[in-house]
């Protein structure tokens, strides 16, 4: 509930948690209609609370007709009928406070459902009171045709959707039925607020703010974007994001609603570089308190979508820049996969052969031993891979299936597509939970929504429990390390320097803090990699805090086995 207490000072727990993101279709089926819902979530949140993590990211469950899994809202203050009842929703959060997990639900408002009532209302006349509240626009040409603008969809064709009641054009930077909000609209900014007060009044701890980094938008002619320059696909973030208001408006959603309340944001951060990042998450602005940002998932990428290899020095670069960036300025979100990612086993670690638990563990290592609140995605602590598509009709995904309707008659492009997919598809991360190795792994009794990715034979969570060297029981003890006062303070505030920037199999690094240090090294590669120890390190009293093989010998210089990691404690 609200603080209305003068002296309330925000605690930033989350500086000390581990979150993890449910995917509500694809997280487990409660009531038997092959869609994960809101009481498949109630009957797993003691699974939840033994593997030990701090938060819950929820995504999207609101009211949607489901044009893009619910991130095309039409109810911001009810429940998808797939998902469940509010009576659901509240069961839930209350079983999740009870074992001590706090719920960040997904804000999603740069866009609306088009079913939602106030483009209902807007699109009835130019005068209409809630005309303002979206983008609309006048078309070019003689009769009004034509888009106002060549600005095109992140999910592909114009960014206009023209309406005849009115002769004139909407806004829409993704799906056709999510037109953009119009931020610079006083009324739209309260109609925010009030939600997000909603949400909070009711117990939730915070929000993940979905594509927040476009809200405020300058409409420029034909392929100008804000620095004057010519952009003649007019696709890019750089035309959408960072507009001229969003600090303004950042801070305002701030000081009337978040700032009463012990909350967190974490801002999807589209476009964002360092420089940028700073100015969302610095303490003193009070506009996020950490965000996501994408130069690590990019390293392998090309325009965002054309996969390409994997190159662990960039990816390390990437990294570590945030890390020295950020250092007692602002806070990040540490992540290798969610729902818009593939899975990282494959991704990150090349053809891991008979080594998936060490391949999977050495990921996690990697990315928790950093400064940040780590991310855990539904699936990640049980090591579940990518899927095999064999064809187009296997994908569900809206922006695969726009891109796929776009190329599908260039004849080279449609050899390649597939093959692509299999690399980029961020279907591959909203597969169904794998939870036994019985009939649909557990997800649901009936069909599900989505096919079950066919290893869930192997690759479930009952055999993960099961296992003392398990994917699973490694996740509880590396979060573990954040409740244990010594290495959760190291991991909080330490300093981090890096080892070998320039080798292509390893990332070490050194974290420190008051007289004591965590050393961690991670072999990325399928083989033995030799590791000299650095120089300028003594390595007094050295404990083993965590690795991924069982027998792992004191801290030396040697050669490490495929996928080896590991993390030793020492006095400074």
């Amino acid at each position: 509930m609200e603080n209305n207490n003068e002296n309330f000072v925000r605690s930033r727990w989350y500086k000390n948690s581990v979150v993890y993101q449910i995917y509500p279709r694809s997280f487990k089926d409660g009531n038997g209609d092959g869609i994960g819902d809101i009481r498949g979530i109630i009957e797993k949140l003691d699974y939840l609370q033994d593997l030990g993590i701090d938060a819950v990211w929820l995504s999207p469950c609101y009211k949607s007709p489901n044009a893009d899994n619910g991130y095309d809202i039409s109810d911001y203050r009810d429940i998808m009928d797939e998902f469940g009842t509010f009576e659901d929703w509240k069961e839930m959060i209350k079983g999740l406070h009870e074992r001590n997990i706090r719920l960040i639900m997904d804000l999603v408002v740069n866009h609306t459902s088009d079913e939602h009532y106030w483009f209902q209302e807007s699109r009835k006349s130019v005068d209409n009171p809630y005309r303002d509240y979206y983008i609309w626009r006048k078309g070019r040409g003689k009769n009004g045709k034509r888009p106002p603008n060549n600005w095109t969809s992140r999910f592909g064709g114009p960014a206009w959707k023209y309406d005849e009641t009115t002769n004139e054009w909407y806004m829409h930077l993704w799906a056709e039925k999510q037109p953009d909000l119009n931020w610079d609209n006083p009324k739209v900014r309260q109609e925010v607020q009030d939600i997000v007060k909603f949400w909070l009044d009711l117990g939730v701890d915070g929000f993940r703010c979905d594509v927040i980094t476009y809200i405020s938008k300058t409409i420029n002619p034909d392929g100008t974007i804000p620095n004057g320059k010519f952009n003649p696909f007019a696709c890019g973030d750089e035309l959408f994001c960072h507009g001229p208001h969003i600090h303004e408006y950042l801070r305002e959603l701030n000081e009337k609603v978040l700032s009463h309340y012990d909350c967190m944001t974490v801002g999807e951060a589209a476009n964002v570089d360092i420089k940028t990042g700073l100015l969302y998450t610095e303490e003193s602005r009070n506009e996020l308190d950490t965000i996501f940002f994408f130069d690590h998932v990019e390293t392998d990428m090309f325009m965002q979508v054309i996969p390409k290899g994997f190159n662990l020095v960039k990816f390390k670069k990437a990294l570590v820049s945030w890390q020295k960036a950020m250092y007692r300025k602002g806070w990040i979100a540490l992540y290798l996969e969610n729902h818009d990612q593939p899975r990282s086993l494959g991704r990150f670690t090349g053809k891991f052969d008979n080594h998936r638990k060490e391949a999977a563990k050495m990921l996690a290592i990697s990315l928790h031993m950093q400064q940040g609140t780590p991310y855990v995605y539904q699936g990640e602590e049980i090591g579940m891979t990518n899927f095999k598509f064999k064809s187009v009709n296997e994908m569900d995904d809206k922006l695969a299936l726009n891109i796929w309707n776009i190329v599908k008659y260039i004849p080279i492009v449609r050899q390649l597509y597939v093959p692509i997919m299999n690399k980029r598809s961020r279907d591959h991360g909203r597969k169904p939970m794998q939870w036994t190795s019985g009939e649909n792994a557990g997800f649901s009794e009936t069909t599900p929504w989505f096919a079950v990715n066919p290893n869930y034979k192997e690759i479930n969570v009952e055999e993960s429990m099961s296992d003392e060297n398990g994917i699973y029981n490694f996740y509880k003890k590396l979060i573990s390390l954040r409740r244990r006062p010594d290495t959760a303070e190291i991991l909080r505030e330490g300093t981090f320097t890096e080892y070998y920037p320039k080798n292509k199999d390893l990332f070490v690094f050194n974290r420190s803090y008051k007289g004591k240090s965590l050393f961690v090294v991670c072999n990325f590669k399928n083989k033995n990699v030799a590791l000299k120890l650095p120089d300028d390190i003594s390595f007094n009293n050295p404990e083993l805090v965590i690795a991924n093989y069982n027998d792992v010998e004191p801290i030396s210089s040697r050669t490490l086995r495929p996928y080896e990691a590991f993390v030793f404690m020492y006095n400074d």
